[in-house]
């Protein structure tokens, strides 16, 4: 991908179509490659393998043949799935064979909507809590990367955490962050609801008595006008996010080597592709010369369809008239490509699912503001989406929509992110033009604050995948991560397949439920339709991309609890392993050491290893595991909690670990 092809114009004119596309021609050969291998190998023909894995058990989510042994791979491509002995006539004396020692393959993982380039450029700076189980832990790490951190670099845990996952079940006092960092700066984010800042933070980024609150949010002070390190969205997170954005950031050479250390976090979870659903602060092209020169290097392990996302209040229907002038969907290669506008198309059309808050209300101004947009999408042949967390909003952006498509029909897809409370009727609208819906596991993190706000009964249809489903509409699953929810997937498949949250909270009805396999192909190849590459990945059929995941434990076998502990022993992108552990360990290629050095992923164990680091605390005879705490049980008796009787509070969650 040249610098021409997708990233500058002249004059502020279009680059010439065949400028853009010139690479189409080769991408298309190689589209060939695997009908051809398949064609050949039946005709007798000279195709041969370039690695083949055999003595599996390999899900191929190919309905013409679903479960299989032995997978063949050729120039980055499916060549042949069957049984070993078939397969293995593939091989030559170049073929590279591993045995899969009966694991279970599935193909790669891929997110749906996610925030991959902005996460890279910070993953290195970020102290991550994911599957840490006590607050006492959670601190623990604090102080220590607090120790090593230099000045004037600030500690940052910026999302992938939930007070209910720990033991304590609530989150840490400004007190208690003060006391661990008298003198670096800390920054906190809890989901997208509020922000902790200790006063060595609250000193960097300059609020003080004075600091006016910003509109959509608030700076918590003290009965003598001092703020206290609580920034709170009432709803907007942007208080959030620009406070966050007056942090350090990495230097170039740092920002690759965090976005490749990124990169291999996910491919140890089985992601192989991710579609990059912008964010604020994150300005095109500026902030994707670092994937662009991974891409460039052929250094990129996972595959990233990006959406460009209006940055600036006001200014939203300009950047879109400078981007169509800059690059088209499909720009790119088959590692990194344009995939569209938003997910935010204008600010005035942001519903935060801060579920602490109200509903937001829209600006009555958001359809005038929002519909010469889509007109100037739908003209140009743009895919879009939109995040829409309520019901309400999604029904006021259709009503725009349905304008715009009066006008200019729609001629490709459109996506309405998150969904959590669309209605049957909207999802009907939806359907009839075109759309489809990317889920994510944000109730996963999120559900006990929406049952407390809108009850039970409200949370068991968020999202209704179930009904969107039904009626045929495209589902794609995902994380939306960094900043609130994990980045890891088996999260998501845990709360798709169980209903439950990183608390233990069950929140839905079998009616809402999806099986094992169904949830699976929603993170494969449902969400492969939101890029437009349902034709070429998200299976193992022969001529699909080769990008698949061999499993540390079998997915389709292990208890519910324990979905979420699974990671990839080995990972394929384009046919070639990009990480590899365990029983495969002497097959992964090398990475440089985290930069800078005092960079938590140097020093923690990354959050996908961190499963079974607290098994156990209690005698080898004890049985009385639970969901909630494991065998952790001590870390809860031992955690102050607001009530006399420990039997009754923590019974009163569902805990059965304790016996009374």
């Amino acid at each position: 991908m040249q610098d021409s092809d997708e990233f500058r114009s002249k004059a502020g004119s279009r680059p010439n179509r065949r400028q853009l596309l010139k690479g189409s021609a080769a991408l298309g050969a190689l589209a060939l490659l695997g009908p051809l291998a398949a064609r050949s190998w039946q005709h007798g023909e000279n195709v041969m393998a370039d690695t083949i894995l055999r003595n599996g058990h390999i899900t191929t989510l190919d309905v013409k043949n679903p479960e299989v042994t032995a997978i063949a791979l050729a120039g980055g491509r499916v060549l042949s799935t069957g049984a070993d002995k078939e397969v293995m006539r593939l091989a030559s004396d170049k073929t590279h064979v591993i045995d899969l020692r009966g694991k279970r393959v599935i193909p790669g993982l891929n997110d749906s909507h996610t925030h991959l380039i902005r996460g890279g450029l910070n993953y290195n700076m970020e102290l991550r809590w994911e599957n840490v189980p006590s607050l006492a832990d959670a601190l623990r790490m604090l102080k220590e990367q607090v120790e090593r951190t230099p000045a004037p670099q600030w500690v940052r845990v910026i999302g992938g955490w939930s007070e209910f996952q720990f033991a304590e079940r609530r989150m840490p006092t400004l007190e208690e962050v003060n006391q661990v960092a008298p003198e670096t700066p800390v920054f906190i984010l809890h989901l997208y609801s509020h922000a902790l800042l200790n006063r060595a933070a609250l000193r960097a980024t300059g609020i003080g008595r004075n600091t006016p609150d910003p509109p959509g949010g608030v700076i918590q002070k003290d009965k003598n006008g001092e703020p206290t390190g609580m920034l709170i969205a009432k709803p907007s997170a942007l208080i959030l996010y620009s406070t966050l954005a007056k942090g350090p950031k990495l230097p170039l050479e740092q920002q690759i080597n965090s976005t490749r250390h990124y990169m291999r976090e996910m491919n140890r979870l089985g992601i192989t592709s991710v579609i990059d659903a912008g964010g604020g602060g994150q300005n095109y092209p500026d902030d994707y010369r670092v994937v662009r020169k991974l891409s460039d290097e052929k250094q990129l392990t996972v595959r990233i369809a990006y959406n460009l996302f209006a940055q600036k209040a006001g200014q939203e229907l300009s950047d879109y008239e400078r981007w169509v002038a800059m690059t088209e969907p499909g720009a790119g290669n088959t590692m990194l490509r344009m995939n569209g506008a938003g997910e935010n198309l204008t600010w005035s059309a942001a519903d935060f699912e801060n579920f602490l808050e109200p509903r937001p209300d829209l600006r009555p101004t958001m359809e005038k503001e929002l519909e010469p947009i889509v007109e100037l999408l739908a003209a140009e042949k743009w895919p879009f989406r939109i995040h829409a967390t309520y019901n309400e909003s999604i029904d006021r952006f259709l009503n725009v929509f349905e304008r715009v498509n009066g006008k200019t029909p729609f001629q490709t897809r459109f996506i309405i992110d998150h969904a959590e409370t669309v209605d049957e009727r909207n999802l009907e609208r939806i359907k009839a033009l075109g759309g489809g819906i990317a889920i994510q596991h944000r109730m996963a993190f999120q559900g006990e604050y929406f049952v407390e706000r809108y009850g039970e009964r409200a949370a068991k249809h968020t999202p209704p995948i179930q009904k969107m489903q039904a009626i045929g509409l495209p589902v794609g699953a995902g994380t939306d991560a960094t900043r609130v929810a994990s980045y890891d997937p088996w999260v998501a498949l845990y709360w798709m397949t169980t209903g439950r949250t990183l608390g233990g909270l069950a929140l839905y009805d079998k009616q809402n439920l999806v099986d094992r396999e169904t949830a699976l192909r929603l993170l494969t190849h449902g969400s492969a339709w939101f890029s437009g590459e349902d034709d070429v990945k998200g299976t193992l059929a022969p001529g699909q991309y080769a990008d698949l995941s061999v499993l540390s434990s079998d997915y389709f076998k292990v208890p519910d609890e324990e979905i979420k502990q699974i990671v990839s022993e080995l990972t394929i992108v384009d046919g070639r392993v990009v990480y590899a552990a365990g029983p495969f360990k002497e097959f992964d290629p090398p990475l440089p050491p985290a930069s800078p050095d005092w960079s938590p992923v140097k020093h923690e164990p990354t959050p996908s290893m961190r499963h079974g680091d607290y098994a156990r605390a209690c005698h080898d005879s004890c049985a009385s595991g639970c969901t909630l705490h494991g065998h952790n049980h001590l870390i809860a008796w031992n955690s102050p909690i607001p009530v006399q009787d420990k039997g009754g509070f923590w019974g009163a969650l569902g805990c059965s670990c304790f016996a009374f």
